[in-house]
């Protein structure tokens, strides 16, 4: 049986989002999971609000989660990346719908993103699947 899922993609860092949600298109096709929804938001911290707004319809099972959150001069990306993963958690628990989490970082380095941008595309959809089954 399918099951329908839906992207979320964070424009920041657009050109290289765009290479990971080519990747988790082709690995969701691979692996039989329907994207029916594909949701671009300006960041990560938009990402929760998204969900739970998504979450609600019967027809999605499942979410990936594509961004980058860098490491900047500030501890404002470690903070940023807390408070996103923790509220992501928190709505998977809720609602009882997975997320594969294809977020880079917190903290990663912009020279880092290109030879991970491709696998954590990849990683975040085959957890997403492994998820569904359970």
């Amino acid at each position: 049986m399918s099951k329908n899922i839906a992207i979320i993609a964070t424009e920041f860092h657009k050109e290289s989002i765009r290479i990971m949600v080519k990747e988790a298109k082709t690995a969701a096709a691979d692996h039989g999971l329907k994207i029916i929804k594909e949701v671009w938001v300006p960041g990560c911290y938009e990402v929760p609000l998204t969900l739970k707004r998504l979450f609600t319809s019967k027809n999605i099972d499942g979410a990936v989660v594509l961004g980058i959150i860098e490491k900047g001069e500030t501890k404002h990306g470690m903070i940023m990346g807390i408070v996103v993963h923790d509220a992501i958690v928190r709505l998977e628990l809720e609602t009882g719908k997975p997320v594969g989490l294809g977020i880079l970082g917190p903290e990663i380095l912009l020279k880092q993103v290109p030879s991970r941008a491709k696998l954590y595309a990849k990683k975040s959809v085959l957890a997403l699947k492994a998820m569904l089954t359970i």
